[in-house]
């Protein structure tokens, strides 16, 4: 990103206008709060963006009015419940302490679904599950997918283990994409089957799925620890963080990046950098890596990463990914929801472990008076 249009303080400006230590500012770093630069004099120095530092400094005062602070209280950034599944921590993404990138290179998603759920069977996805015998063909996209996915999740289940029913739903939404029953096959073997792809082309698939496993208390994360709260099922819990995947400021944003792509002269590029990552988003970087580009789309990255300073978010990868190797149209923001079905499974279950209704308040503000009340006159 460039700063030549950003003003910029040191450390020690930064941390003393927020009256923290300077392990405090580089802590907000990590969290995605305070974006941080090299020096244009000094490259091992340092300088941290003014207009985040009094973002914070305003966010501390309102916390210092309590009405203030419950108003603000679900504000983009602030932690809102305790969880042990997923971490970001100093630009490092850790599913229940392992980094997420160093398992995507060997894990497939079973594996860590296993992980991230615990306590399950080591055969848990070594057994079929119960999919319907009638499937209509692929489908992807957030439209699409969506709708066929939720129509397959809202039919009958019969009762199931725990161990089962995750494989089973897993699984579902696998067959959604594909048309087809994966079996016991691995879900990334059984996508790469049915799209005809190359065995590269397989083993990325498999590296995108466990990216995008889970990203800690993202938007649909929370839609889904909500719905199991009330205790709905996990499938229903399921379905509530797939319609919110769908949203174009989440994964939607998939498909933005592919209309850029398209015309990269027409529109804003969407999705180059995400907050939590101020040097980059790690899983962007992990799957391009020895990604055959198109000619243009390695065009467009190297000027998106130039311009952005850093790596480009997942949404971008899974969209290069998606056209280098030829995959169906739509299959970025299909594969982003069958890897995060194994972390909105972990939510839903540490969600209702924890026995506790989330239900925030609101803060009414009052409004003019509906026109039908007031004189006609």
């Amino acid at each position: 990103m460039s700063t030549a249009s950003l003003d910029l303080a040191s450390a020690d400006e930064a941390s003393s206008r927020l009256g923290i230590s300077r392990a405090s500012l580089y802590a907000y770093v990590s969290r995605g709060l305070v974006r941080s630069f090299a020096s244009p004099h000094d490259s091992r120095q340092r300088l941290y963006a003014v207009e985040d530092v009094e973002t914070l400094v305003e966010r501390k005062a309102r916390f210092r009015r309590p009405a203030a602070a419950a108003a603000t209280a679900l504000d983009w950034g602030l932690p809102v419940l305790e969880t042990s599944i997923t971490q970001i921590k100093d630009g490092h993404l850790f599913y229940r302490g392992q980094d997420a990138i160093a398992l995507a290179r060997t894990a497939s998603l079973e594996d860590t679904a296993r992980l991230l759920v615990g306590a399950l069977d080591e055969d848990a996805f070594l057994k079929h599950s119960r999919i319907p015998g009638s499937l209509p063909g692929p489908a992807f996209g957030p439209h699409g997918y969506v709708a066929q996915a939720v129509r397959l999740l809202s039919e009958p289940a019969p009762r199931e283990t725990r161990a089962a029913e995750v494989a089973a739903i897993l699984r579902l939404m696998t067959a959604a994409a594909s048309g087809g029953d994966p079996g016991i096959e691995p879900i990334h073997i059984h996508l790469a089957s049915v799209w005809k792809t190359s065995p590269q082309a397989a083993d990325k698939i498999r590296r995108a799925l466990v990216l995008c496993a889970d990203h800690e208390l993202s938007s649909s994360a929370f839609a889904v620890r909500v719905t199991a709260s009330t205790g709905a099922s996990l499938r229903n819990a399921i379905i509530a963080g797939l319609v919110t995947l769908s949203g174009p400021y989440h994964g939607g944003m998939t498909e933005r990046v592919r209309a850029f792509l398209d015309n990269p002269g027409t529109t804003s590029p969407p999705g180059l950098r995400h907050r939590l990552y101020p040097d980059g988003d790690p899983r962007g970087r992990a799957l391009l890596e020895n990604v055959p580009l198109l000619a243009s789309d390695a065009t467009t990255l190297k000027t998106i990463t130039s311009a952005s300073g850093g790596s480009p978010s997942i949404d971008v990868a899974l969209v290069m990914m998606e056209r280098a190797y030829g995959l169906p149209v739509g299959a970025a923001f299909t594969l982003f929801a069958i890897g995060r079905t194994a972390g909105w499974l972990a939510h839903a279950i540490e969600q209702r472990s924890q026995a506790a209704l989330i239900r925030p308040r609101a803060r009414y503000v009052a409004t003019d008076e509906p026109s039908a009340q007031k004189s006609s006159s």
